[in-house]
């Protein structure tokens, strides 16, 4: 066989085949494997780099998910027909990934690891998401790479009240949520998840569903990598040495500990910065080939003096209780001319979000390897660099930012009203203006009230909040609504939003391994109370339900059904119909190919009347109706009558007016605006109008030659009646 160290190993998952390969493709990374699932086919490979980066203080994992179109059988829509710079899905699979794989690396190592899962072939019905993040798992498991793994993740769905992992394309569609759960042999590594209002109880419960399922694979990657891995490379370690750490933090704890005691962000980095410059001041002629770890001694020295009050006092750097919440503010209408906007403050978190809404034709076009072919509904989230008093220049969003409108945007999605019920399309900007722990969970608050104030009439107000968590052995506490330092020093940010009825997102991000399912329960309950007390105490005094009128600056939508085979005729040849009544109408007509029309304008006079227009033109006028219409043709017999773009009828001379017509010139001419009043079709179905009827009934003439009934004149009986001619 040419490729002599090819295996194939096999098992199932969800009652369908799982398929890992090695030995074939990609052989000069470090480990690679072509898993399949389903007929879902993904490339998955893990590269270490031989020496580590230099000047970094952080471990330089990259994780890519690639989308190829190739693999739904599509050729790219862009201009050069290849893929270009990934999608936002693309995103936020490769964070998906990250985040279970990354705190299983050591810490100290500084060597670029680069992992690549390139979806290859799609099959709706197996996640590729799912099957690269167990490819991913395979390839370091397999790799020389040093790592702590193997994961395994899965995709619970709730479908007519039972758990089902990796739901089918068909049973995503009523599923009543999508969480997706990594894990390693022991703990839960990474939760991801979105519901429609789910309780905390059932969330858990699926979440351990998911987690018990994740058992088989993780022994089955073990068996993989005891068959086929590489032995673990060695690396240079980039920790300070503990002689050097002691030495500087017996030197300044006692001033970093009284710096660190404070609520105000602003003051403790105003503190420290004197105690770095002693610091270095110090030791950097003591330590001279070790001058640059100081910093690192220093950031450890911080997180010794934060964990020790959390464990062992109870005591949070700001003060608080630990399950009490910062200072709260909500506010509504802080701008004029925007369709909504809410401002959410926690502390020194501080997000503004503005809602606008246009018209269908407004959708997000995706060009993905999944089914979903648009976005009605889209939050989008900026972190610019003054909100954490940086100077840095603003080059578009990155991962942070597309993960956190993602989130944000998941959790508000089951409550956004349907297209049925509010045919708009709605976009959120969430502008983080401060931070200091916990923007994501601001923004969604704050969008809950910007959202009702531009008068979505969303089905319940949400509200999120994250949960924090401190470990030591088998010691843990969490602590509700983390700020930054319990953020950067803790183990844990458990996001969880919700409505008071249960919860619609939560995403975990870990440092540790993983977690055990008291701490998950624990963090469900905490974060519950949390957001109940946010959404009865803050939010809803400020705006207690949607508005019931849109703000003046909003288009007013309206929506009518017509047969598809009409569509033709509302366009008109080469759009001239549907361009006329926009232009007469002063409003924006979008007609899907169902037969679904929706009009919007600024003035909803306008909008009824371009309603009522595209109903005539598609159901033919009501017989009785008066319309005014434009002159376009003069006849002998009659003229002809435009009473709607696309919609002409004849009136005939002898109902031209309300007196005798000898021409029809006498009367009207081309290009005169007229009433007109429908008349039943003729025998061959055309369109007849009479403008003596309009005049009659709409003004209350009376036609010449009609006599006004009279009483008859008393007779003698006896006298002959004269002939009246």
């Amino acid at each position: 066989m040419f490729f002599k160290d090819f295996k194939v190993f096999e098992t199932e998952l969800a009652g369908r085949p799982l398929k890992v390969e090695v030995g074939k493709m990609a052989q000069l990374a470090g480990g690679s494997c072509l898993i399949r699932y389903g007929e879902t086919e993904v490339l998955c490979t893990a590269t270490m780099s031989a020496k580590p980066r230099e000047g970094v203080d952080f471990f330089p994992l990259s994780v890519d998910f690639e989308e190829k179109l190739y693999s739904v059988g599509r050729i790219p829509g862009s201009f050069l027909r290849r893929e270009g710079k990934a999608s936002e899905k693309a995103t936020l699979a490769s964070r998906v990934i990250d985040r279970p794989i990354r705190p299983l690396f050591p810490k100290d190592m500084r060597n670029d690891v680069g992992v690549v899962a390139t979806v290859m072939s799609v099959d709706p019905d197996c996640s590729p998401e799912i099957t690269a993040m167990i490819g991913v798992s395979v390839a370091i498991s397999i790799s020389e790479i040093p790592w702590d793994g193997p994961i395994s993740g899965v995709s619970v769905g709730l479908v007519d009240g039972e758990y089902v992992i990796n739901p089918t394309e068909a049973q995503r569609e009523v599923s009543q949520m999508a969480v997706t759960v990594a894990s390693t042999d022991s703990l839960v590594a990474m939760i991801e998840a979105g519901a429609n209002e789910v309780p905390n109880d059932v969330m858990f419960d699926g979440i351990m569903f998911g987690h018990e399922a994740n058992q088989k694979i993780v022994e089955f990657i073990k068996g993989i990598r005891d068959e086929v891995g590489k032995k673990k490379v060695e690396f240079p370690s980039n920790d300070p040495p503990e002689e050097m750490y002691e030495a500087i933090k017996e030197f300044a704890i006692d001033d970093v500990r009284a710096a660190l005691d404070t609520d105000d962000k602003r003051v403790r980095d105003e503190r420290l910065k004197p105690i770095y410059e002693a610091v270095h001041a110090k030791f950097d002629e003591v330590y001279p080939e070790d001058a640059a770890k100081i910093e690192d001694c220093l950031y450890k020295l911080q997180k010794f003096i934060v964990r020790r009050w959390l464990l062992d006092d109870g005591k949070r750097v700001d003060g608080r209780g630990i399950d009490e919440i910062r200072p709260l503010n909500a506010e509504i209408d802080l701008l004029s001319r925007v369709h909504g906007s809410g401002m959410f403050t926690r502390g020194q978190t501080q997000c503004l979000s503005i809602t606008t809404l246009g018209p269908m034709s407004n959708c997000q076009l995706l060009d993905g390897i999944d089914s979903q072919t648009e976005k009605r509904y889209m939050h989008h989230y900026n972190f610019p660099s003054y909100s954490v008093g940086e100077t840095k220049p603003s080059r578009g969003p990155g991962r942070r930012e597309i993960g956190h409108g993602a989130l944000a945007e998941r959790a508000l999605l089951p409550v956004i009203p349907s297209v049925e019920e509010f045919p708009y399309c709605i976009r959120v900007v969430s502008e983080v203006l401060s931070s200091n722990g916990s923007t994501s969970q601001g923004s969604i608050c704050g969008s809950t009230l910007s959202l009702m104030a531009a008068g979505v009439p969303i089905k319940a107000p949400v509200a999120g909040i994250s949960c924090g968590l401190v470990t030591e052995g088998d010691r843990f506490m969490t602590m509700v609504d983390i700020q930054g330092l319990e953020d950067f020093f803790g183990d844990m940010d458990f996001k969880v939003a919700g409505t008071k009825k249960g919860i619609t997102a939560i995403q975990m991000d870990l440092k540790v391994h993983g977690l055990t399912p008291a701490i998950i329960r624990e963090a469900l309950d905490k974060t519950y109370a949390a957001r109940c007390y946010i959404l009865d105490e803050i939010m809803l005094p400020v705006i207690s339900e949607p508005r019931k009128e849109l703000s003046k600056w909003a288009p007013k939508m309206l929506t009518t059904k017509i047969d598809p085979d009409k569509i033709g005729d509302v366009i008109g040849k080469q759009g001239k119909v549907i361009q006329k009544i926009c232009a007469e109408c002063d409003c924006k007509i979008d007609v899907n190919e169902d037969g679904q029309v929706f009009v919007s304008a600024l003035d909803l006079d306008n909008a009824k009347k371009a309603v009522f227009i595209v109903d005539t033109i598609a159901n033919g006028p009501e017989v009785g109706a008066i319309y005014k219409g434009v002159v376009t043709r003069l006849m002998s017999f009659g003229v002809f009558v435009e009473i709607v773009p696309g919609v002409e009828g004849m009136v005939h001379i002898s109902h031209l007016d309300v007196k005798r017509t000898e021409k029809v010139e006498d009367v009207v001419n081309v290009g005169d605006e007229i009433i007109v009043k429908v008349l039943p079709r003729d025998e061959q179905g055309r369109l007849n109008l009479s403008r003596r009827e309009a005049l009659i009934e709409v003004e209350g003439l009376t036609p010449e030659n009609e006599v006004p009934e009279r009483r008859p004149a008393r007779r003698d009986s006896h006298r002959p009646r004269r002939d009246r001619h």
